[in-house]
């Protein structure tokens, strides 16, 4: 006969993380009674603090909503601001703002991937305890990640927090010379993004296979990060407009974090959710890679997420390569801007999920409102869904600091903005 068993997890505060949260699981009679993750995000009041700024402020506050994708939050603003303006960037800066971007998803997957993501799976509590036993595979990491992090200063002076972007385009073009020596770096990164793929295919990844909705912005022609339609593999197919017309935030007791529902259910945003809706829109390269490796999408294994990560990393340093390389202008300059008043929309895909923007603004282009969906907000009905469901496969009966473990790495795995701390669930186990 099985031994009954109570037990109350109360993680009260998780340290070192960005923001506050806590995780409260309680496991009664091998059943899960209570699951909560409580994120106590200070006040940012970003969307107040936007109310009555002129237009060509708003991208570098933004910025400074995360010290890790502020490009995400700059692209989705100035799109959303040209919109009301109803202007149109040219040709090379918007190819320029997607190398821009392909800057922010290396250093961002290289990151989570090799200091965050990979010690859970090679049983190691931290990334320097990983790198006594996987020393080359650390320094690869740090190197895409320096690599990803000159190419987003190339176009905007610095890597965090950037101020090189603006409405209508940037304020510097980079010369060519400093172009062309960037692009012989990616060319010489782009061997270790190919095994990088690999290495991550052959990690021990559970078998971890749900039920989930992915939701992604999908492109006519281009893998998708700063244009397209928002779609669902449940049929969801709409313009970024009607976003709030299908999604809704809303309050939940246990958190001052909103979350997110489409439809009135939890749903995915991110690389997975990217690749599982346009795997067909990666180059063949790395198609190939991930054929070779025999990872396939789409997938319903939630821990593939760290699989879709480095293909994305593959893509953006081959993307970057493509782009750099094909525009023979030495230079562009900022489209003129003509402010009036209206709303205008951006949505573009963060390295973590779609982030979605709406602006208000007068006459003068003053900022008259503002809202913004980060995608942490987003997924945080799944990751509650998805500790439940692993940790019901993964066995409630296994010891507390299992359970601990498998429900860190199932945080960890959605790299949310929490996630800033390799080791951060301290439990207090109540035992009636």
């Amino acid at each position: 006969m099985t031994e009954q068993r109570d037990i109350r997890i109360r993680v009260p505060v998780l340290a070192r993380v960005e923001g506050e949260g806590a995780l409260h699981l309680t496991i009664s009679n091998h059943r899960i009674e209570a699951l909560q993750l409580n994120i106590y995000e200070p006040p940012r009041l970003f969307e107040k603090l936007l109310e009555g700024r002129e237009y060509h402020e708003v991208p570098d506050m933004v910025a400074r909503i995360c010290g890790i994708c502020p490009v995400a939050y700059q692209m989705s603003a100035v799109t959303a601001l040209e919109q009301i303006f109803a202007m149109q960037a040219s040709p090379r800066v918007q190819a320029m703002r997607r190398v821009f971007y392909c800057g922010e998803w290396i250093q961002s997957h290289a990151l989570h991937i090799h200091l965050l993501a990979a010690p859970d799976f090679l049983g190691f509590d931290s990334a320097p305890a990983m790198a006594r036993d996987y020393p080359d595979e650390v320094r690869r990491g740090l190197r895409l990640q320096a690599l990803g992090n000159r190419l987003i200063a190339l176009l905007g002076a610095r890597s965090v927090h950037p101020v090189g972007a603006c409405v209508g385009g940037f304020h510097h073009a980079p010369g060519p010379a400093e172009t062309e020596a960037l692009v012989a770096e990616l060319e010489q990164a782009l061997p270790e993004a190919a095994a990088l793929i690999a290495w991550v295919a052959a990690l021990d990844l559970p078998d971890d296979r749900q039920d989930f909705c992915s939701v992604a912005l999908r492109h006519e022609h281009e893998y998708p990060m700063m244009q397209g339609r928002l779609v669902s593999d449940q049929g969801l197919d709409i313009a970024i407009e009607d976003y709030e017309q299908h999604f809704t935030e809303h309050q939940v007791p246990h958190s001052t974090a909103l979350h997110a529902t489409l439809e009135g259910e939890p749903y995915l945003v991110g690389p997975l959710a990217r690749v599982n809706l346009n795997s067909d829109r990666l180059p063949d390269s790395t198609l190939a890679i991930l054929a070779q490796a025999g990872i396939h999408f789409p997938s319903a294994n939630m821990f593939h997420s760290i699989v879709a990560r480095a293909a994305e990393i593959h893509f953006a340093i081959s993307e970057a390569i493509r782009l750099l390389k094909s525009s023979a202008e030495p230079g562009f300059t900022q489209t003129a801007v003509t402010p009036r008043a209206g709303t205008g929309y951006g949505c573009t895909e963060a390295p973590r999920g779609v982030l979605w923007h709406r602006y208000s603004t007068d006459a003068k282009g003053n900022i008259r409102g503002a809202r913004i969906v980060p995608p942490t907000s987003q997924n945080q009905g799944r990751i509650e869904q998805d500790i439940a469901a692993s940790l019901l496969a993964f066995g409630l009966d296994r010891p507390e600091d299992a359970l601990r473990l498998r429900a860190e790495t199932v945080i960890r795995n959605y790299d949310p903005c929490i996630s800033c701390a390799t080791h951060f669930l301290k439990l207090k186990v109540d035992r009636h």
